[in-house]
Formats: structure tokens, C-alpha cells, sequence
């Protein structure tokens, strides 16, 4: 059984010293394990220290291209490289090399297909209280989306199994984080979470620089990955909502229609055909993105097979 711990940096030379030094020699159950630095194009020696310190393997991008493909490039990688179980973990020091015995113990007993490590994201000092409510805000989002029993959607600690880091496809070039959660909901991994403390990050934050930027990212990739699962459930509801209102306004001007004789009430009747119209292209909208998404679907199952095929040869 080969453990890969991944770790995605971005000039992280100063801390990954420390980060590396924390993670476990041993583990019951693990034959092997190997460490995996993927720099996302630094600019400093993070490449450089990470061979030093005696890292097992390094992806290096000659630019930076963000997060989520650090991420969707270090899966591969560790696939390749033979690993049944794959941790991801920060380079900034954030998790304790100690939580992953315990981060990979239910995929160890098969009770798992992937486990998230969730912090006590009250405790954190350094977060204030409005990125707390919109952490609380934006699991809560995830967690109804993806059927799952998160409490830290954001959370980089996590283990996957080969089975889940052969069916997850990132798509979006922001983070992997929201999206990971949505689609393994929908493709039936089990989910499992365990409860972490964290080590102080001083540092602020490298994938986003003030929150409005942080919500309207992590908005367009939740609606876009839970449009790809669930287009029709999700156009449906808008065409719904809009040949609703479009219903109303009908209503409304037939009972001043037939009160006053509907005298300056045309606007409704106007704008109910405008709803009722854009209701019924929306209903149309969902038939099609439904057969496309079935083509998605056997899309993924043939990369699946593809992926199968190569990691055997």
C-alpha cells in the first residue's frame, strides 16, 4: 500500500522546510511513503528545497496557472507514480503532519472513498468573523448540493482513494475545493470527515486578495459545477419561477380587466408574456442540457477507461 502526500506551493521556500519535516516517516497499514511537490510556477527556490529536503517527486509549472490545476496536475502525477491513497495537504504549515494517520484511517478500513479534514473554524483566530459566517455560508451551500456531511468546504487537508482520484475531473482554474465535494456527491464516493486543529498562518491568504473577490469566484464555480451535475433540476426550477410570475401578472391583469376594464393595465400583459416566454426557453434550455449532460456522462466514464488503460501499461 503506497501513500503519496501531495503539496501544491507557490514560493513557499521558507515554509516548506518545516511543512516537510512534520509529515509521518511511518504509518501502520502503509508500506510505502513518498512526497509529491507540485510548484505552480514560483518565483524563489521552492523547487530547489523541496529536492533538497529529499522530495520524492516534483511537478514544476513554468508559469503560474493557480490552484486547482496544482491540484489536478499533482493527482495525476501521484497516480502515475503507483499511490493507492493520496493526501493533499498546504505547504504554509496550516495542518499538522500528525492528523494524517488519522485523515487516512477510514480509506484504510474501507469505510471511505474520501476523508476531508475539517478545522474548528470558530477556534481560528486568525480568521475574522466575517470570513467565518461566510465559511459557515458557503459549506452549508456545498453540503445541500453534494448530499455530503461537511463542515469545512474549504479545507485543503484531505485523503482520496485511486477510485476517487482516478473519477474527479477539475474543471475550474480557480480552486479544487468546492468543486471536488460537489462531484464526488454526485458520482457516489463515500465521504467521510474527521475533526482537525491547525497551526497559526500569518500570512495572508494567496488565492484571493479581498473577500468580494473570494465570493464571486466561489459563486460562478459552485453554479457551474452544480449546473454540469444537475441542469436539469436547475432550469427547470428558473423556467418555474419565471412562468410563475408570468402567471401572476396574467392574473392580475384579467381581475382589472374584467373590474375597470383592464384601462392602463397593458404593462402587466406585456411583461407576463415576457416571463412566461423566457419560463417556457428555459424549460427548452433544460431539455438540452440534460442530453448533453448524459454526454458528459459517457464522456467521463470513456476517460475513466482511457485513464485505466494507461496507469496499467
Amino acid at each position: 500500500m503506497k501513500l503519496i502526500i501531495q503539496i501544491p506551493c507557490l514560493n513557499e521556500e521558507e515554509s516548506l522546510p518545516k511543512t516537510l519535516a512534520a509529515l509521518p516517516k511511518r504509518i501502520d497499514g502503509i508500506d510505502t511513503i513518498e512526497i509529491l511537490v507540485i510548484d505552480d510556477g514560483s518565483t524563489d527556490q521552492t523547487s530547489e528545497v523541496a529536492k533538497k529536503y529529499g522530495v520524492h517527486h516534483t511537478v514544476r509549472f513554468p508559469k503560474h496557472r493557480g490552484l486547482a490545476r496544482a491540484f489536478g496536475a499533482g493527482l495525476d502525477a501521484a497516480l502515475k507514480n503507483g499511490a493507492d491513497i493520496i493526501v493533499n495537504t498546504d505547504a504554509d504549515g496550516q495542518y499538522k503532519g500528525e492528523d494524517i494517520v488519522r485523515l487516512i484511517h477510514p480509506i484504510l478500513e474501507g469505510n471511505a472513498d474520501i476523508v476531508i479534514g475539517n478545522r474548528d473554524i470558530e477556534n481560528i483566530q486568525q480568521f475574522s468573523w466575517i470570513k467565518k459566517r461566510l465559511q459557515r455560508l458557503g459549506t452549508c451551500v456545498v453540503r445541500h448540493l453534494s448530499g455530503s456531511t461537511i463542515t469545512d468546504a474549504t479545507t485543503g487537508f484531505r485523503a482520496y482513494n485511486r477510485e476517487a482520484a482516478l473519477k474527479l475531473n477539475i474543471i475550474s482554474p480557480y480552486t479544487y475545493t468546492l468543486e471536488s465535494i460537489i462531484q464526488a456527491g454526485h458520482k457516489d464516493l463515500a465521504i467521510a470527515n474527521i475533526t482537525i486543529s491547525t497551526n497559526e498562518v500569518k500570512r495572508e491568504s494567496r488565492l484571493f486578495k479581498t473577500i468580494p473577490e473570494y465570493l464571486k469566484r466561489s459563486a460562478v464555480t459552485i453554479i457551474r459545477v452544480y449546473s454540469m451535475f444537475n441542469p436539469f433540476r436547475l432550469f427547470v426550477t428558473l423556467g418555474a419561477i419565471f412562468t410563475f410570475v408570468g402567471t401572476l401578472l396574467v392574473c392580475r391583469f384579467l381581475f382589472y380587466f374584467f373590474l375597470t376594464g383592464g384601462a392602463g393595465k397593458i404593462q402587466s400583459l406585456i411583461l407576463a408574456a415576457v416571463f412566461i416566454i423566457i419560463g417556457f426557453q428555459l424549460l427548452i434550455v433544460a431539455v438540452v442540457a440534460d442530453l448533453v449532460s448524459a454526454n458528459r456522462r459517457l464522456i467521463e466514464e470513456a476517460l475513466l477507461r482511457i485513464k485505466r488503460i494507461e496507469l496499467k501499461d
